[in-house]
């Protein structure tokens, strides 16, 4: 029978009828699809932002600005190239004369174990101290030059700053006696000594920086173009970082001749009296000349000075 069928116990189909029709009894049935907008308006708008979409940001600290990375136990470098060869011969030259320098400029008395010394009434101590803090500068600087050891640099750093400080002085005083005594040439020495320090430490730098930049480019992890520019801009550094290092420090060193210098344009009584004062040479004038290196620096920076010097050193490559 084509009109007809017959179900099993109780199951009828009649043509025509649909066996879901019960499902939509009492609902409106719309063709059309969901309004979005109304969907909009129903979620809940909110302007916070995802957790995981803010980055951890890590701001370096000034070691590690300084030596353009952080500081970790093992650094892995390959074989130096030639420019970080050249860089470590030249680090270490500066650190023999440093060395020298540090040892010619600092005498035992007024620090802290020259204190200790007289304390313990071992006068030789002092002096045997001493010159085993300025051997290990010199040691753990050269170990961290050819090994490219930064804990071994920064010790290296802290001990050749650390002889230096003396606690107890009212006067120019030197570790060696046959010095001259003349107030220009003993400025002068202390002049070199700060100079060949800054270079000491801006040279030791540069040897970490290219063995990490050498590194990542042999090992494919970067690729770096125009390296022989690069490396040009450093070698313009190092002539201009001297310069910056021996302008400040005879700004600090000659204040007590500076300001009479000036002062005398205007009055030579006055300049006079300045020459003649103990004050511009004991510590009040080494303030005096910190407070004038740092109020350069700050109209240098208030001038956007840097970014002038970029801009005219971009202009003429």
């Amino acid at each position: 029978m084509a009109d007809e069928y017959v179900a099993d116990e109780g199951d009828y189909t009649v043509e025509g009828t649909s066996d879901t029709a019960h499902l939509y009894e009492g609902k409106t049935i719309s063709s059309a699809p969901p309004s979005r907008r109304k969907a909009a308006g129903r979620l809940k708008s909110s302007t916070e932002i995802p957790k995981d979409a803010i980055p951890d940001v890590h701001v370096p600290t000034v070691i590690e600005a300084f030596f353009g990375g952080p500081i970790v136990n093992t650094t892995k470098f390959l074989p130096p190239d030639r420019m970080v060869a050249s860089l470590q011969m030249g680090s270490a030259g500066v650190l023999l004369i440093l060395s020298m320098l540090t040892f010619m400029v600092t005498p035992v008395s007024g620090t802290a174990w020259f204190a200790l010394s007289n304390m313990l009434g071992m006068k030789t101590l002092g002096g045997v101290l001493h010159l085993l803090i300025i051997l290990s500068g010199l040691i753990g600087g050269l170990y961290g030059i050819f090994q490219r050891d930064q804990r071994a640099l920064l010790a290296s750093y802290a001990l050749l700053i650390l002889v230096t400080l003396r606690f107890a002085g009212s006067k120019v005083d030197f570790g060696i006696d046959f010095l001259p005594e003349g107030e220009i040439y003993q400025k002068m020495l202390l002049l070199l000594y700060a100079v060949f320090l800054v270079m000491y430490m801006e040279l030791t730098s540069g040897i970490i920086r290219f063995s990490m930049l050498d590194t990542s480019i042999r090992t494919g992890e970067v690729y770096v173009m125009q390296v022989t520019n690069i490396t040009s801009r450093y070698h313009k550094s190092l002539l201009i970082t001297p310069v910056i290092a021996a302008s400040v420090a005879a700004l600090t060193l000659l204040i007590n001749l500076i300001i009479p210098a000036f002062v005398g344009i205007f009055d030579d009584v006055s300049a006079l009296r300045l020459r003649e004062s103990v004050e511009l040479t004991s510590v009040y004038g080494v303030a005096l000349g910190t407070v004038m290196v740092f109020t350069v620096i700050a109209a240098m920076f208030a001038v956007n000075l840097p970014l002038r010097i970029q801009q005219m050193r971009e202009k003429n490559v």
